[in-house]
């Protein structure tokens, strides 16, 4: 509140699809995702149909906010920020984050200060591993450790080095949403009143809100802050498992009906008599088995757009479990980047406007599923985010509307007084 009042604030709309990789990447770097090429942490490495490769920090291949700090000879602190490992070069210090293995791997650079993390905080972790099938009570205090532990190397870093920018993500309120949503929001299907974790997701947030001011404290009076986020949450109310109503609709052939639930797999696929397939996730990515491209394609490339379409409006009609109409949207890449790079989803959907996520397990006698197939998730992503501006040289504006996740990039660089790059896509927070 302290930082709004002072400051410029409001929503931030998020990249599409809004889910981790490849938010951060479009914020630090603004560019879209389809420039960027990078369409979720697993993403189709070739047409082969198991080529699937992970967007680790080598999938980004354009400058981010830190890379143009360096170039002008300023210095950076980068810590905990998605898709920084393995780690590069950058004048200053950077600790990557939650795709690092653990702290046995090079996490940081300049290499002798991982030397300095470790021996100040041996306990350091980057993420709380397999988090959705842990105990509760367990996970909660292993995320109260680990955002403990990360603003305490912030905070020391911030004080002990050099820097002109300096950049923290805090993967911990990603993983409160995901874990305790149903406790915290009375509308959510699984609900409990006066459970002992509804208030859990508050008294989190009162810990950040006390680390923050922490943090504020150790850093000149004079110092422009951004507070921003890669995406919002809300409940999820269940899941469209698209590969079986791809399999029930005549759109994937298998070659043989599950017994129980099962992993897709491309294995069991006749894909001789295949038209589409999909992954799971947050988003539903949608793949169509195309003459000349896929190596079993069987739609002809002149009927490309034809069957997409089709498949689009049968996608936008899926029921949920009461046979009700979703708020199903879905996008075509080609039709909401600046470019489409690698090799993009054929249709990305957003099930009942992210009420609902997709899975892409099959064999479960129906089209959806109440339960996430990879461990219990309470929540979804949203496209509104949020930013808070605040720079003492300046007066704020208070509430403003219109801004997106790929500004931020521009705005920083703005702040510190570097040119903006004319190929990226945002615009300063606060201009036309």
């Amino acid at each position: 509140a302290g930082l709004m009042a002072g400051g410029t604030w409001g929503i931030l709309q998020s990249s599409l699809p809004c889910i981790t990789v490849p938010a951060w990447a479009s914020m630090t770097s603004s560019r879209d995702p389809g420039v960027l090429g990078i369409y979720g942490f697993r993403n189709r490495a070739g047409y082969d149909y198991d080529a699937l490769s992970v967007a680790d920090g080598r999938a980004v291949q354009h400058k981010r906010i830190w890379d143009y700090v360096s170039e002008a000879g300023k210095n950076a602190l980068v810590l905990n920020v998605p898709q920084t490992y393995p780690v590069h070069s950058v004048r200053g210090h950077l600790v990557s984050g939650f795709l690092t293995p653990d702290t046995n791997s090079q996490f940081a650079f300049p290499a002798i200060f991982k030397q300095e993390v470790l021996k100040t905080f041996p306990e350091y972790v980057f993420d709380v591993r397999d988090f959705r099938n842990m105990a509760r009570e367990t996970l909660l205090q292993r995320l109260y450790d680990l955002t403990e532990v990360q603003y305490r190397l912030l905070e020391k870093s911030l004080q002990d080095k050099e820097w002109d920018f300096a950049m923290h993500v805090n993967i911990g309120v990603d993983r409160m949403h995901h874990a305790f949503w149903r406790y915290h929001d009375p509308q959510h299907r699984l609900h409990e009143p006066g459970n002992p974790l509804q208030n859990a997701i508050h008294d989190y947030y009162k810990f950040v809100d006390q680390w923050i001011g922490r943090i504020l404290s150790v850093t000149a009076e004079n110092t422009a802050i951004i507070v921003a986020s890669d995406h919002g949450v809300k409940r999820m109310d269940g899941a469209i498992a698209i590969n079986e109503w791809l399999w029930r609709n005549g759109w994937l052939t298998l070659k043989h009906e599950p017994a129980s639930v099962t992993k897709f797999s491309h294995e069991m696929v006749d894909w001789s008599q295949t038209r589409a397939w999909s992954t799971g996730g947050y988003y539903g990515r949608v793949f169509l088995n195309v003459q000349g491209r896929e190596p079993q394609g069987i739609i002809p490339a002149e009927a490309y757009e034809s069957t997409r379409d089709e498949l689009a409006t049968a996608i936008r009609s899926i029921p949920d479990m009461d046979g009700q109409t979703l708020d199903t949207r879905v996008f075509k890449p080609q039709e909401i980047y600046q470019q489409v790079n690698n090799i993009a989803p054929d249709l990305m959907v957003y099930f009942g406007n992210l009420h609902w996520r997709a899975v892409g397990s099959v064999g479960y006698g129906r089209h959806y599923t109440l339960e996430n197939d990879t461990g219990p998730d309470d929540a979804n992503h949203a496209e509104e985010g949020m930013f808070i501006l605040h720079d003492p040289r300046s007066k704020g504006r208070g509430k403003i509307v219109d801004h997106q996740l790929m500004d931020i990039a521009p705005t920083a660089l703005s702040l510190l007084h570097l040119p903006i790059p004319s190929e990226m896509q945002g615009r300063v927070i606060g201009t036309t």
